[in-house]
């Protein structure tokens, strides 16, 4: 089995080599990148948490009962499970109904995995949590083996826009291979609105997603022998609204050369960019294409006041 600083090592150097060069974004999540995104999501200018959290802080008796009409007596799963603040609202209404009283967390951070184990129990008592580290389809398939109980799955946030289209598909694709029939699936999308506003939420005032992204060099110099030094590289972000998709870059502001470890090095020119993470924004159509074609059923939306943001109740069918 390959090990995780394997898998990073790996990862890293196949997207530094390529054309043009690429970072994965899972990797932002070391302890700092997590404490980094707790801040970025308090930022005024970005909106999706607190969308979504409104969506659940006022929906959830709502969202239990639709849930409740397909499956009873069931076993939640959390991708991308992040702090859990948004997954407690819906937790807790499943344990009062007597839904649901085991939550298995999926995290590609084993510092986030670590927290949620620790702080859930005490804040949800009588919720028995399991948290697994590692990659969501690995994790899932492991779920499967130690559990064959009904099952929703929480995909919430932007997480499904952190892939393209066609990978959001592929990714949808396999989460239903790893589901039974009838198990459900709740899954957030951002929605496409005015421009300014979804820029601004990829570059805030205060730079902190410049810092969290620079946080990935900082991590590969220091689990992978890198040598990056930060201030050589600035951060930009754009969005196209026919596409949908926001990207963040970081810029090489000088002629260098990047080496990790002995073995690998990277030349970077004036104004080459490194590209650093996607964040797909979807229209109600895209939605239920991206249903269809992976085979789920729409089994019902959940939005905020202003219709930025919508959670997504499917099937498997």
């Amino acid at each position: 089995m390959i090990s995780t600083n394997q898998r990073f090592y790996g990862e890293v150097v196949e997207g530094l080599s390529a054309t043009p060069k690429y970072l994965q974004s899972k990797y932002f999540y070391d302890k700092n990148g997590d404490d980094l995104f707790q801040r970025i999501m308090r930022c005024p200018e970005y909106y999706l948490t607190r969308c979504e959290e409104e969506i659940f802080s006022l929906q959830s008796h709502d969202i239990a009962g639709s849930v409740k009409s397909y499956l009873k007596d069931f076993e939640v799963i959390g991708l991308g499970a992040g702090d859990g603040s948004k997954s407690a609202y819906l937790l807790k209404e499943f344990l009062n109904q007597k839904l649901a009283d085991t939550y298995y967390p999926v995290d590609i951070s084993a510092n986030i995995i670590q927290l949620l184990e620790e702080n859930i129990p005490k804040d949800i008592v009588g919720l028995k949590v399991k948290g697994f580290h590692g990659e969501y389809i690995e994790m899932l398939r492991n779920i499967r083996q130690f559990s064959n109980k009904r099952k929703i799955i929480f995909f919430l946030g932007s997480n499904v826009g952190n892939y393209r289209p066609d990978q959001a598909i592929r990714f949808c694709c396999e989460m239903h291979e790893c589901m039974n029939a009838g198990d459900l699936l709740l899954i957030g999308f951002d929605l496409k609105k005015n421009p300014q506003v979804i820029l601004d939420a990829y570059s805030d005032k205060q730079g902190l997603t410049k810092d969290f992204n620079l946080n990935l060099l900082t991590r590969i110099n220091r689990e992978l022998g890198g040598n990056f030094k930060l201030g050589n590289f600035d951060h930009y972000a754009m969005y196209d609204p026919v596409s949908g998709a926001c990207k963040s870059f970081l810029v090489s502001l000088k002629n260098q050369q990047v080496k990790m470890g002995s073995d690998f090095s990277a030349d970077f020119s004036p104004n080459e960019i490194i590209q650093m993470e996607i964040s797909q924004k979807y229209s109600i159509e895209a939605i239920d294409v991206l249903a269809e074609r992976s085979g789920f059923k729409v089994l019902g939306k959940f939005y905020d006041s202003k219709k930025w943001f919508t959670d997504c109740l499917w099937q498997k069918v």
